[in-house]
């Protein structure tokens, strides 16, 4: 598909075969973030409400310190860490495969050949449509038939991709997807 390239980060060559190239290079949509971002600021305002109203006397500095660190831990696993995953999680498609990687620590992969690809659906709301982003659901030959990827960002775009790189996988007759 010609313009369909969407490289955002380098994604290791290393894992790629000699006669592989990268089609698309995608992370999970920005809007996976809106309600980390949320968190983090009611975490803020918490934060700043309990510093301001903490009870006078001898417990008052502890009660602030409590605060603050509690604020500080829910704005690093609600606000930060999302944030960080989503930097993480990779959905490369090559000529070859559709390439998932996520996790910051301990990484995890699953790589579909397009050859079992069956089918791609998009799932979409008016909401997603106007964002530009949806829920691709891979259908897959296999014990492990269906893959849902929720905030798939350019979701249509790489359904058409999918089912160009894929069509030649497919006996004569096949219906797309």
């Amino acid at each position: 598909m010609p313009g369909a390239t969407i490289v955002t980060v380098a994604f290791p060559d290393d894992i790629l075969t000699q006669d592989e190239e990268v089609v698309l290079h995608l992370h999970p949509h920005w809007v996976s973030l809106i309600v980390p971002a949320l968190w983090t600021v009611v975490a803020l305002v918490f934060a700043v409400l309990g510093v301001f109203f903490a009870p006078g006397g001898v417990l008052q500095k502890p009660v602030q310190y409590l605060v603050l660190i509690v604020a500080l831990g829910a704005i690093g696993y609600l606000g930060a860490l999302p944030w960080l995953r989503q930097l993480t999680t990779h959905y490369v498609v090559t000529n070859h495969r559709f390439v998932i990687r996520e996790g910051l620590i301990t990484r995890a992969g699953r790589d579909i050949p397009l050859a079992w690809l069956v089918g791609a659906t998009v799932q979409q709301n008016v909401v997603d449509r106007a964002l530009g982003s949806g829920s691709l659901i891979l259908e897959t030959a296999g014990q492990r038939g269906r893959v849902v990827l929720a905030c798939m960002p350019h979701a249509e775009r790489v359904q058409e991709t999918l089912a160009e790189l894929s069509a030649p996988y497919r006996p004569r007759g096949y219906p797309d997807y």
